[in-house]
């Protein structure tokens, strides 16, 4: 299974969950190849995006993870076609 990219939306709406968030974080560290966070002060949320590299199951289980924490919402997008693929289209 070919790796893709992808972009991970994620709002803080109640920060008692950020803790839950960079552990999961974490543990998908390998995925994730930039990350920015930035505090909303004015509207008492922070958003996080991060740049992620792998395949459908690895970037599944870390949008996965993060989707069931309360206080958060999350969003993603990969891109349509894997490396493998775009290699395959290459040669």
């Amino acid at each position: 299974m070919g790796k893709r990219i992808g972009i991970v939306g994620i709002v803080i709406e109640d920060f008692s969950c950020v803790e839950r968030v960079n552990l999961i974080l974490h543990e998908h560290a390998g995925l994730i190849v930039g990350r920015m966070g930035l505090p909303y002060r004015e509207r008492e949320i922070s958003v996080i995006s991060l740049i992620v590299d792998g395949t459908n199951d690895e970037l599944s289980a870390l949008t996965g993870k993060l989707g069931r924490v309360r206080g958060a919402t999350v969003k993603s997008m990969v891109t349509k076609n894997s490396q493998q693929e775009e290699r395959k289209r290459e040669a």
